[in-house]
């Protein structure tokens, strides 16, 4: 079995949720959220991001607004729905639910 590539699956399982997290902050461009990333070691192709955020448009979790720019082309910002919100929130309950659940599962002593 392939270390590196469970790895890569955790944090793939891991990414909605952390988009979601990042754009709750507030309105945000798209390589912003590649920098926050990597920096929190999670490292996403810009080929995986955009795909993601476009689906999560679709089913009305965020949205977007298009920014000139004063050195390109505009920019499109991310900021959540309301429905977003409410997503994230219970997202957010299952996720420390998940960490309780596992850290009482790997800190058992044998």
């Amino acid at each position: 079995m392939n270390l590196e590539n469970t790895q890569i699956q955790m944090r793939k399982g891991v990414l909605e949720f952390c988009i979601l997290s990042i754009i709750s902050r507030g309105e945000i461009y798209a390589s912003d959220m590649l920098d926050e990333l990597t920096r929190a070691k999670i490292v996403v192709a810009e080929g995986t991001l955009y795909p993601l955020l476009n689906r999560l448009r679709k089913v009305g979790l965020v949205d977007y607004k298009w920014v000139e720019s004063a050195f390109g082309p505009p920019r499109k910002y991310y900021t959540l729905t309301e429905e977003g919100r409410r997503f994230l929130k219970e997202l957010r309950q299952t996720w420390e639910e998940l960490v309780a659940s596992t850290q009482a599962i790997v800190n058992i002593q044998a």
